[in-house]
Parts: C-alpha cells; structure tokens; sequence
C-alpha cells in the first residue's frame, strides 16, 4: 500500500496562501505598529508585571521562531502562552509531555479505511497554530524528535507522506530546569532548534498583589478576545524581512557569535543557526519599536535569549544554565558596539 501513497500529500492542512481575499477585502488599513500594540496590551492584561517578558515573545512570534520558557512551576508559563493563543485569531492546542507519550500521539496516524481501500490521515495536535508543548523534558527523546522535527521543518512526515503545517506556526515548549528526576534534558542540538529561551522569574511584591487582585472573581484569561488574525501574523512576518541591517549591524553580529566560538570559558559555541537567529531577532525588535532599519542595541537586548542556551559551559553538565547566560552577557560587553 506504501506505493499508493504519494511522496507528497496535498494535504487539506496545508496553509492557505497569504494575502488572500479577506485581506484584499480589507485594503490598506492594516497598520503593523498598532496590530503589535493590540496583541502586546492583550497579553499584558493577563500576565503582570513583565514586559520585557512579553516584548521577546511577540520577537519570537514575528520572527516565526519557537520559544523555550524555563522556570519553576506556578510563575506562570502556561498563562503566558495561553494568553499569546488568545490574541490571535489562530487554532490552539496544549500538549501535556508524559514519559509514556509516543511520537504519533503528536504527529498523528494514518488509518487504512477498508470500504475505500486508502489510508486516511488522522491529524495529531501539532497541527495548530500555536503549540504548547507542556513540560517537554518530561517525554523520552524519540518523541522529543518528532516535535523538534516539525519545528523546524513546519511539516511532519508520517508512513513517507508529507503533511505541512498550518501558518503561522510557532511552538511554546516549557520546562522545570531543577527538577532532574524521571526527565529527558534537552540535548545542545535539540536546544538550538529554539529561536530563544526565555526565563519567568517571581514577580515583586507589588506584581503579585495585582496578579491576586485581578483573580479575586474570575480568571481574566477567560476574557481575554483576539485582536490579530493569520493573515496579520504572516503580515507581520514578512514585514520583519524587509527590516533593513546595515553592514555594521552585521559585522556586529559576527563578532558576538565568533567571540562565543572563540572564548575559553566555553565548551561550544553559537552555532550559524544562532547568527542568523539574532539578526532576525534583531529585525522583529525593530519592527516592533516602530523602525525599519536595525540599531546595535536591538541586538545587544536579544544577544543573551537568542545566544545563551546554544553555549556550552565548561565544567557544567548541559546548556541551556545561567552560567551561559553570564557568559554571553560578558561577551557582549566586552565587543565594543558599532557607531
């Protein structure tokens, strides 16, 4: 039956192409600065007290990459995908990373249909817009594989079909990095799939009496309306690319990923990946701040969630650690910053 299946399905999840009828119908009123303040204020009213916070993963979203957020349970990484999920007009779906779940239960299966004597694709939850991948050191490798897979590739392959992604599509993996016991680390491959990697932090005093404030009747989650649509994202999208970087910017780049390389407090380095990931980060930052040309501090802002889980620490078991974090920082200070 193998034979009867194409190498290449045109799959009904395929994405539908952008600049479609709904925005010819809407013209010209689309403004890329307001649609990103809209999204930023809706994500702001449920997740207190941390812009910066918010400002790299609407980065992460524009740039089209995913996101690794790693802090200890309760701060609030779930809300803060969530509430991404919820100010776009996009489909949402959550998966809970258990040792027991296998690749398939992500990707999804092909059933052989006996009355039509054909195999019919049984979609898993990655096809969504927006994927949370709940605890991902908690599943064994090969299915950690199958997810990093469609990451990058924005398609999954079952039984030798491929099957593409809808757009836009951006996975928000969470983890606990000090609960080691009945986990799967991430190996330094696998973590330089992830455009950034995000830390949560506690919130002040302050913050925390606004969060019990706000949540004495009702989660405001739940009230939370889309303000952005597909279109708009893949808008978004490829405004980012017509960011303009100047050679300057570039060479600055370089330096900071080769200084990584070159360091002898590191192990390994940032990775190709990595330089054409900060310059893209780079690009949505400005596009964000309401620019179109790229100024040396975009990238200094991103360089360490861009940069610190792709490096390795010397005496230190695993990337990913706030060491790398430390050891990027003094990096970037050390590089003297383009006029």
């Amino acid at each position: 039956m193998a034979t009867e299946r194409a190498a290449k399905s045109p799959s009904p999840f395929a994405p539908v192409p952008a600049g479609g009828g709904e925005r010819e119908a809407r013209g010209a009123a689309f403004d890329p600065g307001r649609a990103i303040a809209q999204v930023r204020q809706n994500i702001e009213r449920v997740f207190v007290g941390k812009p910066e916070l918010v400002e790299h993963l609407l980065v992460a979203l524009l740039a089209g990459g995913h996101v690794l957020i790693e802090d200890v349970p309760g701060v609030g990484k779930t809300t803060l995908a969530k509430a991404l999920a919820r100010s776009l007009d996009a489909s949402f779906r959550r998966l809970q990373f258990t040792p027991d779940l296998l690749p398939s239960d992500i990707t999804g299966v092909a059933i052989y249909d006996q009355k039509r004597g054909v195999f019919e694709f049984k979609p898993g939850p990655i096809f969504a817009n927006v994927v949370l991948a709940d605890e991902i050191n908690r599943t064994n490798p090969r299915t950690q594989s199958a997810l990093l897979e469609a990451m990058s590739d924005r398609q999954v392959s079952v039984d030798g079909v491929s099957y593409e992604l809808p757009q836009p599509f951006i996975v928000l993996a969470t983890q606990n990095p000090h609960e080691y016991e009945g986990t799967y680390p991430l190996p330094e491959s696998q973590l330089d799939r992830f455009f950034m990697r995000l830390e949560v932090g506690y919130p002040t005093l302050e913050e925390e009496r606004e969060v019990l404030r706000s949540r004495r009747r009702s989660d405001p989650l739940e009230q939370l309306a889309p303000v952005l649509a597909c279109e708009d994202v893949l808008a978004l999208q490829r405004a980012v690319l017509e960011v303009r970087v100047d050679d300057a910017i570039t060479d600055y780049v370089l330096a900071l990923v080769h200084a990584t390389r070159a360091s002898p407090r590191l192990e390994v380095g940032v990775s190709p990946r990595g330089s054409l990931a900060l310059r893209r980060a780079a690009q949505a930052l400005a596009l964000l701040l309401g620019r179109d040309y790229v100024v040396p501090d975009d990238v200094k802002r991103l360089a360490v969630p861009v940069m610190a889980h792709r490096v390795l620490v010397r005496g230190h078991h695993g990337a990913g650690s706030a060491e790398g974090a430390e050891a990027v920082r003094a990096i970037v200070e050390a590089i003297e910053v383009p006029l």
